[in-house]
């Protein structure tokens, strides 16, 4: 496997590299997802990628942030310089940067970031199909998702193997950008999940969505398919990413597990009261958390020692190979090889006739080996000197000089890459009329005639559809809400589900993932995207047109000025009412919180696998979250309030053919009421937000 460690800076770059990293991947400007991380300049990244190359490490650009409208014409140039400067691939999480990359740069390698949410083979094999190179699997896989993913995939399959662990499935989180305005979608992230929080109680010393760091080092030899094993770390400190960096290295090479000290080691670098390896053996619980005191010490002599190694920039140097002829009559020559087999020739001045010490073999040995301050190191040296000869020793460092700069312009060559910049721009069909309304609903209880009768299209959860006898007399379109989070093993039952609704007469599927998309290929089904594929920008909308979907819904965290501006090439559905997901997470908050020790067949678990019960999430102001029951027995965070625009016009002159209502805790009567205050413009509640739809996100 490649060792994929992060840089944060141009010191913990060296720090990677000199610790034995194959790769390093790195953020430029402001569209990367560690934005408040040191990243690099234009100069910098420039000098990284010939310090990488010319030590055969490879260089990966983050860019996998969502993307306005203004930003993306900034993200091409940038991808643009990085790929004259060299650089291998570029991880992406926007559609509509995606798409323009495929056009601009045809011939750019792509990445797609875990930040797309692919969890599945089915997904992983969309993403190769659209012609990325490689897919980074959620750091929710077990061991068994992953091989079946890399079993199933053309593309190569990286994974998380050391370090932080989200609560929230990355790139689907909105509690930081919803809370405070800082959205992890645009690298902002401002951990609120590592905060005290209560379940069911007050906010006291617990910490229900911290997990432990992650650390699978006793487990690389299960990698199997396995291309790229990622450290996470670009907040850390160059010590950090050196002392990792380096026990990984070296387990990957002598295919062990890791010892006793070199366990301490990685716990002392970093870590939550301990690590987990627990998502990587398919467990969920309490053992998966910890939290790190803010007076934790620092291993001030591990770091020293660490950083004393990688600053001489000596332990990390490219073999090479010289083979050196000085004869009478003839140029000097010196051939240098590396292990990656190039060649470099240099010719220097004839010899001479020596007058009083003749040139020995030894003697040339030793000047051509001085490859101090260089990125070299003489493996061999094999030379061929005549007899009564004299080279001066400028002479032989010359050669040596000239056939180590010509490996390295050799090693640190440019590729020659494609650049088509006149990408056409999106068509706009923006509705000209008020939007049509849609609900979506959790629960069968919250359906009545009143709702129905005012809406265009309904949502309804697969599982809570498929259960259904018949379904009421509705003018407008029953659809199916595909689970957020699922995995390989599910996708027969949601198959049947799918089937079911179609007896029904069912005719509209939401989705919400790429993974979703193989899921209905071949059937009849009139397919809506979702929020959770995080459309931030007009080409994204286009993008997704192209895949199939009759109608898209942007993100929640884009404004109204935003939403409105967007060129918008099919119908378009915005939330403009309801509790918006904060999270959706892996673990089950309401088991960790009660211990109950049930599974997916378990007492607290509902009919329909979702946990049963009303329970929130208390944080130290004395806000509740509610916590909705997910498919798989997972956990849905909502927000403390709802969304309320009734009262409001900007949103019906925004252009969207589409204005949802998402219902979430809901009784009948509130849905139904609800609906009534949007058709005639009611004034506010006393508990609502406008969520981001003024101030939108950074």
């Amino acid at each position: 496997m490649e060792l994929l460690s992060p840089a944060g800076s141009p010191e913990a770059l060296r720090a990677a590299v000199q610790s034995g990293a194959d790769a390093v991947y790195l953020g430029w400007g402001d569209f990367n997802a560690r934005r408040n991380a040191q990243n690099f300049s234009e100069e910098e990244f420039s000098d990284a990628v010939i310090y990488c190359h010319e030590r055969g490490v490879r260089v990966f650009l983050t860019l996998n942030t969502l993307l306005t409208d203004r930003e993306l014409p900034q993200a091409l140039e940038t991808a643009h310089l990085a790929a004259l400067l060299g650089v291998d691939a570029v991880l992406v999480q926007d559609w509509g940067l995606f798409a323009l990359l495929r056009s601009a740069m045809p011939d750019l390698p792509l990445h797609a970031s875990t930040q797309m949410s692919i969890f599945t083979s089915g997904g992983a094999c969309e993403a190769a199909a659209m012609g990325c190179e490689r897919v980074v699997i959620a750091r929710e896989c077990s061991k068994a998702d992953t091989q079946t993913i890399c079993k199933a995939c053309p593309a190569e399959i990286e994974i998380f193997g050391h370090g932080a662990l989200c609560m929230c499935y990355s790139g689907q989180c909105a509690m930081s950008a919803l809370i405070g305005g800082r959205s992890g979608n645009r690298g902002k992230c401002a951990q609120p999940c590592r905060l005290p929080y209560g379940v069911d109680g007050p906010a006291k010393n617990q910490h229900p969505l911290s997990l432990k760091d992650s650390c699978l080092a006793s487990h690389l030899g299960e990698m199997e398919g396995v291309s790229c094993l990622k450290i996470e770390g670009r907040m850390k400190r160059p010590e950090y990413v050196s002392v990792v960096t380096e026990i990984y290295a070296r387990l990957l090479n002598e295919q062990r597990a890791p010892t006793k000290d070199e366990q301490q080691k990685l716990e002392a670098a970093f870590s939550r009261q301990g690590f987990t390896d627990g998502y990587w053996l398919g467990h969920r619980g309490n053992a998966m958390f910890g939290s790190r005191s803010e007076n934790t010490p620092e291993p001030t002599a591990l770091f020293a020692a660490a950083k004393e190694g990688y600053e001489k920039d000596r332990k990390r140097l490219v073999p090479v190979e010289f083979f050196c002829t000085v004869k009478a009559g003839e140029p000097a020559a010196l051939k240098a090889s590396d292990p990656d087999g190039h060649t470099v020739t240099v010719t220097g001045p004839v010899p001479e006739a020596a007058r009083n010490h003749a040139l020995t073999a030894e003697e040339l040995s030793e000047r051509l080996g001085k490859t101090g301050g260089t990125a070299y190191a003489c493996k061999t040296i094999n030379v061929d000197v005549g007899e009564g000869l004299s080279l001066p020793a400028a002479a032989v460092n010359a050669l040596r000089r000239d056939a180590l700069e010509g490996l390295r312009a050799i090693r640190c060559a440019m590729p020659e890459r494609k650049w088509m910049p006149d990408v056409p721009a999106v068509k706009d069909h923006s509705y000209s009329g008020a939007p049509r309304l849609t609900a979506s609903v959790v629960s069968w209880k919250q359906i009545t005639p009143e709702l129905l009768a005012g809406l265009t299209r309904i949502y309804v959860p697969v599982e809570v559809l498929a259960a259904q006898e018949t379904l009421p007399e509705f003018s407008g379109e029953w659809c199916a809400v595909l689970p957020r989070i699922w995995r390989d093993g599910d996708e027969e039952l949601l198959k049947e589900l799918l089937a079911r609704c179609t007896a029904l007469g069912v005719t509209g599927v939401l989705l919400g993932n790429l993974g979703h998309f193989p899921l209905v290929a071949g059937s009849n089904f009139h397919r809506y995207g979702d929020f959770g594929l995080n459309v931030f920008n007009s080409r994204s909308l286009a993008f997704l047109q192209k895949k199939g979907l009759e109608s898209g819904c942007v993100s929640f965290e884009l404004r109204q000025s935003q939403i409105r501006d967007l060129a918008k090439p099919m119908p378009t559905e915005a939330i403009v009412y309801g509790r918006l997901p904060l999270m959706i997470t892996e673990n089950c908050l309401v088991k960790n919180a009660y211990n109950c020790g049930c599974d997916k067949q378990g007492a607290c678990v509902s009919a329909s696998g979702r946990c049963a019960g009303r329970h929130y999430l208390n944080d130290r102001t004395g806000a509740s979250f509610p916590l909705l029951p997910a498919f798989g027995h997972r956990t849905e965070i909502e927000n403390c309030k709802v969304l309320y625009l009734a009262d409001r016009t900007d949103w019906e002159e925004s252009g969207l053919a589409f204005a949802r209502l998402r219902f979430t805790t809901e009784s009948a009567e509130e849905c139904a009421e609800v609906l009534e205050r949007y058709l005639s413009h009611a004034k506010t509640p006393k508990e609502f937000t406008r969520g981001l739809y003024d101030r939108g996100v950074e």
